[in-house]
């Protein structure tokens, strides 16, 4: 497996699949008892996939024999609403319901640090430097939190009371995009860890953004939404504005989650209609349908490969 394009897909059912993302076959699965699983992430290192449900963090080994996970993360009291890796795989970060965004060192199972944001978290990203979590939260804010001195360095709110849904930072720290209850879509630009200058807004859809992705190359912007489809969004390689390209239509329930591949040629969605789908990028064509789920769909993730290194967490599907 150590040139597969490894899919990872979790939700409703208790399941998390690993799928061949170029052939579609089915690799394993893992399952778990909670209700649904609400994101996941895979190490850098392509060893080890991490699941966020409620309350819990499980990490699983993609290598071994064994269905059960290798370490359960306890800590967060609600629904785990996002997660990631540090870029060397030294640490995750977590954001959750409960109000908290936790670090946690992977060795061990307790969190190292917490941050007390004051509302449901329903989204984090980490900014390329390493040293900063963005988040989202029910109350509808944007925080910056810098990870040296553990306190909040910024904060916009775009519409009050308007729930952030989803947060995104392009791969060279040059925009930060967040959407929203209202599909609303609006785009920073990090100045410093202390200013960010507000640039435009777009009304991306007429009903929920649930998810907001930008490709690795920072051309595209993926929006995934209630109304079950998948809008993309281009700009010029001069330019920091973004404008409609096309829409993704083909799922039959709400549009959960996306993923761009590493060469962002192509993206995975995923939905409440217990199906995920690749998409090639530029026609908005549909290349795969991926099945096997019996419930709704709620995250998904890409890795290049299993083992061996040698390639961005986006993947290349071909």
């Amino acid at each position: 497996m150590a040139n597969t394009v490894l899919l990872a897909t979790a939700g409703y059912d208790c399941t998390i699949r690993l799928y061949d993302a170029a052939s579609g076959d089915l690799i394993r699965s893992f399952s778990h008892s909670e209700k649904h699983s609400s994101c996941l992430t895979i190490s850098p290192d392509k060893n080890f996939i991490v699941s966020g449900s409620n309350p819990h963090i499980r990490l699983y080994d993609l290598n071994g024999k064994t269905s059960d996970p290798l370490v359960t993360y306890e800590g967060h009291t609600s629904n785990v609403t996002s997660i990631g890796y540090q870029r060397d795989g030294r640490w995750l970060y977590s954001g959750s319901e409960d109000g908290t965004i936790r670090i946690w060192d992977t060795r061990v199972s307790g969190p190292q640090r917490e941050y007390d944001v004051g509302s449901p978290v329903n989204c984090t990203v980490l900014h390329p430097n390493q040293g900063e979590i963005i988040s989202g939260d029910r109350s509808g804010s944007i925080r910056v939190w810098d990870l040296a001195s553990g306190t909040c360095s910024a904060e916009m709110t775009p519409e009050n009371d308007t729930p952030i849904s989803s947060v995104a930072i392009a791969s060279d720290a040059s925009i930060v995009t967040a959407g929203n209850y209202n599909g609303s879509l609006y785009f920073w630009q990090p100045q410093s860890s202390e200013k960010y200058t507000p640039l435009s807004r777009i009304q991306a859809h007429k009903a929920y953004v649930l998810s907001v992705k930008i490709s690795p190359d920072t051309l595209s912007i993926a929006t995934a939404s209630s109304d079950h489809t998948v809008k993309i969004w281009e700009r010029a390689s001069t330019s920091l504005e973004y404008s409609y390209a096309r829409t993704l239509q083909g799922h039959t329930k709400w549009v959960w989650d996306t993923v761009f591949s590493a060469d962002s040629n192509y993206l995975v969605s995923a939905s409440s209609d217990a199906t995920a789908r690749l998409w090639e990028v530029s026609s908005g064509n549909v290349v795969r349908v991926y099945s096997g789920h019996s419930r709704g769909i709620t995250a998904c993730t890409l890795a290049d490969e299993i083992e061996g290194g040698g390639g961005g967490a986006g993947g290349e599907v071909k």
